[in-house]
Order: structure tokens, then C-alpha cells, then sequence
């Protein structure tokens, strides 16, 4: 696991946020592994009795391979003083480990958060999932779980929430659509798919010994377009998925990808409010939603705000 620098932390959790109490580090599948860890935090007054709050689970980016939730402490908390139960969450990354561990992972934290959430003052019938970058995609999948059972069956796992429970879901920067890897020229190449699959899906294409049939490389790009689809948000959210939050800009590498999903997502009738900024906007490289210095981050605060209060009304 990538540590965050202590540079980053400080650039990210600068004026740390009062008026908002703090769980750090609970261990939510109970194996004291380092990665199965997850904070919690609520508005200050926030007791286990009264009235619930909306919940909202978050999922660090890193794209797969790094990153840590102690990056998003501020912004998870700039949620929680909003008056919203927040839950970050870490999880394991590659390549020492492939989706379907992150998604177990994803999966578990998420029982976790049905089953305890109580105790810290939020709604379990109100739950809102989000993720920046690999996390949004994290987020869609989870999200998509709930009801695309061939998806959930594909990962081995059973969905630890109904999707009656999942009110809403928030993508900044995300990457929900894999095709824009097989695009000449992308920012990111193949081997970011290699990496996520289990290691008996990898197609070595060397054909190697007797017997063996030597495959082409159209051959194996298809047999990676196909283990794409089931990495792709995209291919699984339709008419059943909740209304969704979109922040994305044009100095995002992942922008078309964002877009993609956006007519994907109207083409089903799916409620879409988002938030996408143009070239001019200097302040918007990829997950810039996570420096609470910039007015446009704290735009994203905003609109964030009044988006979970309003889904998980």
C-alpha cells in the first residue's frame, strides 16, 4: 500500500474542519489488516438516538495502485459539518491484489455501515456511495450491484445493500468507462486492465508450448474489451440507478469518459445534476474537488450538499 506524502496530507487537511467529531481507523471486517479500515465522522451535536442523518460512504481514488482516505479527511468532514453521517474508507489496492478483492472490500465496509451505522447517528435506509477517480468507479459498481446481479455474481459477491437503500451517487473525475482506454493515444494504456484482472484471466499471448494455440493481439485486445465491460460502471447503470452527482472538467483525462456517462445516464432517465467546468477553469485538474482551497472545490461542497439533501430526503 502507497502511503500518502506527508506533503500531500498537509496541502489536503490544511484548517481542519471543527464542529465535527471523528472515528479513526475502525477496523470494519475485524482481521486487523491495514487496508480494512475506515473512519467515521458526524456533525459534532450527532448522537446513536434521535432523528438519523443521511449517510455518505466514500472511496478514495489512486487508480487502484495508491492513495489512502486520510487524503479526503477534509472534504469527508466539510460533508459530515453539512450535517450528513460520513464514512471514508480504505481498501486493497493492486497489483498485489485485483478488483474483485477491492470490491469484497467495498462490499464488507459497506455491511459494516449497515449494520452500525445506527450507533453514530445515521439512516442505513439513506445511504448515498461516492469516489473520486478508481473510487467512483468503485462507488458506480457497488452501486450497480444492488440490482445487476450478473455483475455482483462476477465479482462473488452478494450485494451487502438493497437497492432501495442507495439513494444517491457522486463521481468526481471518475472512471466509469473503460473504452476510453482502447482510444489511440489515451492517457493510460492497457496494462491498467491487466492489473485489475485475477491472475488466471491475464492473456499471456505467447502461446509457449506443445499444444498450446498462440493467440493474435486482436484476439487478446477483444478478451480485454470483454473483462472491460464488467470494470465499466457505464455498461451496468440504467433506469434502476439512483439520481446521480457528476463533477468533471475539461482538464480531466477522464472527462470524456464523464461525459460518456452523462448521455448514458439521460439516455435511461436517470436524474443527473453535474457540475462540469471548461478549459479556462485552471483549478480543475483531475480530482481537484479535493483542495478546499479552490472556489471551485468548494463549489463542488456546495452543490454536494444540496444534492444528498435533497436524494436522501
Amino acid at each position: 500500500m502507497h502511503a500518502v506524502s506527508r506533503g500531500e496530507l498537509r496541502r489536503f487537511n490544511v484548517d481542519p474542519i471543527s464542529g465535527v467529531r471523528y472515528w479513526h481507523d475502525i477496523d470494519f471486517v475485524g482481521d486487523q489488516i491495514r487496508w480494512h479500515r475506515l473512519d467515521v465522522m458526524t456533525p459534532a451535536g450527532a448522537t446513536g438516538h434521535g432523528n438519523r442523518l443521511p449517510v455518505y460512504v466514500y472511496f478514495h481514488g489512486g487508480g487502484w495502485t495508491s492513495g489512502d482516505k486520510a487524503s479526503v479527511t477534509k472534504y469527508c468532514a466539510a460533508q459530515a459539518a453539512g450535517g450528513v453521517v460520513v464514512i471514508n474508507v480504505n481498501y486493497r489496492m493492486a497489483p498485489h491484489f485485483h478488483l474483485g478483492h477491492v470490491l469484497e472490500d467495498a462490499n464488507a465496509a459497506l455491511k459494516w455501515v449497515g449494520e452500525n451505522i445506527g450507533d453514530y447517528g445515521g439512516d442505513s435506509q439513506r445511504i448515498v456511495l461516492g469516489g473520486d477517480s478508481a473510487g467512483g468507479q468503485i462507488a458506480a459498481l457497488m452501486v450497480a450491484a444492488t440490482y445487476q446481479h450478473e455483475l455482483a455474481e462476477h465479482y462473488s459477491i452478494t450485494s451487502a445493500l438493497d437497492a432501495s437503500q442507495v439513494r444517491g451517487l457522486v463521481q468526481h473525475c471518475s472512471i466509469v468507462d473503460f473504452s476510453v482506454f482502447f482510444d489511440r493515444g489515451f492517457v493510460m494504456s492497457l496494462n491498467f486492465i491487466r492489473m485489475l484482472l485475477p491472475p488466471e484471466e491475464h492473456e499471456d499471448g505467447t502461446g509457449g508450448g506443445k499444444g498450446k494455440v498462440r493467440t493474435t493481439g486482436k484476439q487478446r485486445r477483444f478478451k480485454l474489451r470483454v473483462a472491460a465491460r464488467f470494470m465499466s460502471p457505464i455498461e451496468w447503470l440504467d433506469e434502476r440507478c439512483p439520481p446521480v452527482f457528476i463533477t468533471t472538467s475539461e482538464r480531466d483525462f477522464f472527462y470524456d469518459s464523464n461525459m460518456n456517462l452523462i448521455r448514458r445516464l439521460d439516455e435511461h432517465g436517470v436524474p443527473v445534476d453535474s457540475l462540469v467546468y471548461g478549459w479556462g477553469s485552471a483549478n480543475t485538474e483531475h480530482t481537484w474537488q479535493q483542495n478546499f482551497r479552490h472556489p471551485e472545490s468548494q463549489e463542488v461542497y456546495r452543490r454536494l450538499q444540496s444534492f444528498i439533501t435533497k436524494v436522501a430526503a
